[in-house]
């Protein structure tokens, strides 16, 4: 943890040609820099691994690290190695306890499907804070390609100008839906970029079980008729789970905190149609 920022050795940063490669490497460096020797080797080989990715020379340059290194962490990850990521080592700091240490600077996001009742397969695009567990939807849309993708993380970025404590950490799968270009917005704000190992669902695990979340609470009741009407849904939905909705990992507070009244009548209101169901005090 106490290893100190290496300064990449590529040509592009020696010279400083780039300005957007310059600022990817000192991202990759400025993570591997608080990140235990195993969680290092699992990342440089992560990144080894990416399509149209660094290749291994490329990567000695960039990390500092050497040749063995970054094969033996692509193996570990082929070999499901890194699936074990909560497994505590004597002296090192363990994925569980790095998450719980920076939970209040990361974000996760992540994409899922809705068929609607015209046969058509929407995509959802939606981040969630690990600290607070408050969702945002970025949109939903047919044809998720890498220019909307792009804009759906500007204009998240937008929200988080003014935020105190600043995020530092986005989490996300490898799927080819998150490009360079999504990436970079993250990176232009500081924001370190965590792609999950391959098949390690539980590394992402914020994201997917708030997925499981919207799908047995909403949509699983519901039939979608077409892109606008999901959205519409997903609205009211994420503003009952992040305004009224308790949760056990945040000691039964809402992600959004809001006073508690401990006096007056009790009020029912209904949302989704009566789907859900919010209890609170009349104000007097």
């Amino acid at each position: 943890m106490g290893r100190e920022l290496h300064n990449c050795e590529c040509a592009v940063c020696q010279k400083s040609e780039d300005s957007v490669t310059v600022a990817e490497h000192r991202q990759i460096n400025v993570l591997l820099r608080k990140l235990n020797e195993v969680q290092r080797r699992w990342y440089i080989g992560s990144l080894s691994q990416q399509r149209g990715g660094p290749s291994d020379r490329a990567l000695v340059r960039i990390s500092g690290r050497d040749g063995k290194t970054i094969r033996r962490g692509r193996r570990e990850l082929r070999d499901g190695t890194a699936e074990q990521l909560g497994t505590r080592q004597r002296g090192q700091s363990s994925w569980r306890s790095f998450l719980k240490h920076y939970q209040q600077q990361m974000l996760a996001c992540d994409f899922f499907t809705v068929e609607t009742a015209m046969l058509q397969t929407v995509y959802v695009l939606f981040f969630i804070e690990l600290g607070s567990r408050r969702v945002h939807l970025a949109g939903c849309t047919l044809t998720p390609n890498s220019m909307w993708v792009s804009q759906q993380a500007r204009q998240f970025t937008w929200t988080l100008a003014e935020r105190t404590p600043p995020m530092r950490f986005l989490i996300h799968d490898r799927d080819a839906k998150f490009s360079r270009t999504f990436d970079t917005v993250f990176q232009g704000q500081g924001i370190a970029i965590i792609r999950t190992p391959f098949r390690a669902p539980k590394a992402n695990a914020f994201a997917e079980r708030w997925v499981r979340s919207v799908r047995a609470e909403c949509l699983d009741q519901l039939l979608i008729f077409n892109q606008r009407h999901l959205r519409r849904v997903l609205t009211a939905y994420i503003a009952y789970y992040n305004g009224s909705r308790p949760h056990q990992g945040i000691a039964q507070h809402t992600p959004i905190p809001s006073p508690r009244i401990r006096e007056g009548p009790i009020q029912c209101h209904e949302v989704l149609g009566g789907i859900l169901h919010d209890y609170h005090r009349k104000v007097a």
